[in-house]
């Protein structure tokens, strides 16, 4: 999601200290102990994530805007545990009254939430009364324990009225579309860390949800089109022959297609004339299963092969309201997202079979699908576009936990918005969240990375999720090289896809992939306090040239990068990576060949902050 817009500096330690272990919380050192996960950033012998398949039934109606079906939960415990209750996750609850919130939502969209009207566990019906259901949770006591390495049948029907403001990811985007996401009753985590995942969902930390199998069958009245997670499975019932068609071809060719035109669009034939229809998608091994909806969107579609190895291609779609002009380049940008992701960077085939963009009111993604609003300029919608897209990778690819650690999906997304929008457009400057940091390094505000999510709020979590872990990754890719880093990326992707890591499975993974040890820069990026401030100290005359003296006062190690202009208004640019702050030091000098004059020395550049930039300027005399 792309939504949110201390101390005195410390000096540098001893070199020695540079590469000590990182500080690993006595709770993530019980899952070495465990065998659960190992030091050397793999899973541990003794690994295991529990999963379920889902068969979901659900009709909506967009008028009044009731969502009401039932999910049926083949329940696989993996765990070493026996299971003695199950905690459910009800996300529409984020609108019920008394729930609790960290967002203001109209009065209009506070309800009764989530209404169960029957559940069953085994085929034995449950007795609703004994349901504990507190905001976001829900815990069913179980009479009979699912023993470890058992499977459970679970049936819940529900209903729930979606919201129609307050927009918060999910709701009614406007008469005749809707954007329906947590719209099911599911089993929440239950993992090798924290056992059940407990933590209610309030509006600012995002999600955590097992890798899964989804049915679902949507039914919407006629003339609604649906898309969502997953592939499409019976196009030839619910489209009109020409609409499948064309479908069909955009899965084929490079070339963008119009599947529905906006005069398509008020021509009203698209979908079977039935009064209902039933829409089925099936997706294996996601994280999550969303739905959007509408009556008069245009579709564009087009797609590209994404892994040469194999041919396998990917479906890009935009779906949007036609009076929103500043989508029509939308579907550009994303085939160049996906392009770009599969070929440049991270460079892993990108892993869905479709994206879908829709014309919605929030910045948020999910597996296959993107809300996302229309936007003022052309350089929001390439930024916007290419942030929630690359959250394909992250968190949904590697099945981060949001909620705790924000900064292992939003770090990569806004990495994956500086490197690609460059790539859609060569103009585009992005420098998302940099001044921020910059001002607010080492204020109250300013905690470490580390820091769990669900302690942080507004710039605190605003920081920690997106600017300063995007910053971590890229002098880390800089400091590497391009093909370093990315065996190094590649070594993490490997080991935790489909998986459920934390931090120093990430940190370990990615020392393991470079064969160095990079603890000295995450620890004094992601751990310690500090703030970034570097210094043109002197600049000197010598018989080659001139020697750049750059003093590091700040404790946060940042690349170091100089315009030096000479006399006749020529420039040149000097680079340091982070490189030259490993061992301790607190200066490095840059020498520059020259015959010429220098006339000025500029220190900086777009992604490196700097909280006091006022000696970053050196002028000849």
């Amino acid at each position: 999601m792309r939504h949110f817009f201390l101390l005195a500096a410390l000096l540098f330690t001893l070199p020695a200290l540079a590469q000590q272990p990182l500080p690993v919380p006595r709770n993530l050192q019980a899952t070495y102990a465990k065998g659960t996960r190992a030091e050397t950033g793999l899973p541990g012998p003794n690994y295991w994530q529990n999963t379920a398949d889902y068969d979901l039934a659900v009709t909506f109606d967009p008028v009044s805007r009731r969502v009401a079906g039932t999910v049926a939960i083949a329940y696989q415990n993996n765990s070493p545990d026996s299971l003695r209750q199950l905690w459910f996750k009800l996300y529409p609850n984020f609108y019920q009254k008394g729930a609790p919130r960290a967002r203001t939502i109209a009065p209009e969209d506070i309800g009764e939430g989530v209404k169960i009207t029957a559940l069953s566990i085994n085929g034995a019906a449950f007795d609703l009364k004994k349901l504990t259901i507190n905001g976001t949770n829900m815990v069913v006591p179980l009479s009979r324990a699912i023993s470890a390495r058992q499977a459970a049948t679970v049936k819940v029907a529900y209903s729930y009225t979606l919201n129609k403001g307050s927009h918060t990811r999910t709701g009614e985007v406007e008469p005749g579309a809707a954007f329906v996401a947590y719209f099911f009753p599911r089993i929440a985590v239950y993992d090798d860390i924290d056992g059940w995942n407990r933590l209610p969902y309030t509006g600012d930390q995002e999600f955590y949800n097992d890798f899964c199998n989804f049915k679902a069958a949507i039914t919407v009245p006629k003339n609604f089109v649906v898309w969502a997670t997953g592939d499409l499975k019976n196009a030839d019932q619910v489209l009109t022959k020409k609409y499948a068609q064309r479908l069909r071809g955009a899965e084929q060719k490079d070339a963008v297609a119009a599947i529905i035109s906006a005069e398509d669009a008020q021509r009203r034939d698209i979908t079977a004339p039935n009064a209902q229809n039933t829409w089925r998608f099936e997706a294996r091994n996601v994280t999550d299963f969303v739905f959007a909806t509408s009556d008069h969107y245009v579709w564009q579609s087009t797609s590209l092969v994404v892994d040469p190895a194999t041919k396998r291609r990917t479906r890009v779609d935009a779906v949007y309201n036609p009076k929103h002009k500043d989508y029509e380049e939308v579907i550009d940008f994303s085939r160049k997202t996906v392009e770009a992701m599969s070929y440049t960077f991270p460079k892993w085939p990108f892993p869905y079979a479709h994206e879908t963009v829709f014309d919605g009111l929030d910045q948020m993604e999910y597996p296959m699908m993107v809300n996302d609003n229309p936007t003022e300029t052309r350089f929001d919608a390439i930024t916007l576009t290419d942030h929630e897209i690359f959250h394909t990778m992250f968190p949904f690819y590697m099945g981060i936990n949001e909620t705790k650690y924000g900064w292992m999906d939003e770090g990569w997304a806004t990495i994956g918005e500086w490197m690609i929008s460059s790539i859609i457009d060569p103009t585009v400057e992005d420098d998302y969240g940099i001044k921020p940091y910059a001002q607010a390094a080492a204020t109250e505000v300013d905690v470490p990375i580390t820091t769990l999510t669900t302690l942080q709020n507004g710039t605190a979590m605003f920081l920690n999720s997106y600017a300063k872990p995007g910053m971590g990754y890229l002098y880390v890719k800089d400091l590497l090289g391009d093909e370093l880093f990315t065996k190094a990326m590649h070594t993490y992707i490997r080991n935790w896809n489909g998986k459920h890591p934390m931090p120093y499975d990430f940190f370990n993974s990615m020392n393991a992939g470079a064969g160095r040890n990079l603890n000295w820069f995450w620890q004094r990026w992601f751990f310690d306090a500090g703030y970034p401030d570097l210094a043109i100290a002197n600049v000197t005359k010598t018989a080659a040239g001139y020697d750049i003296q750059v003093q590091a006062k700040g404790s946060k190690p940042v690349p170091v990068d100089l315009t030096v202009t000479f006399a006749d208004n020529t420039t040149q640019k000097l680079h340091r990576t982070i490189a030259v702050w490993e061992t301790g030091a607190t200066s490095v000098t840059v020498p520059v060949a020259t015959k010429q004059p220098v006339k000025q020395v500029t220190l900086g550049s777009t992604l490196v902050p700097d909280s006091f930039p006022k000696d970053n300027v050196w002028e000849g005399k």
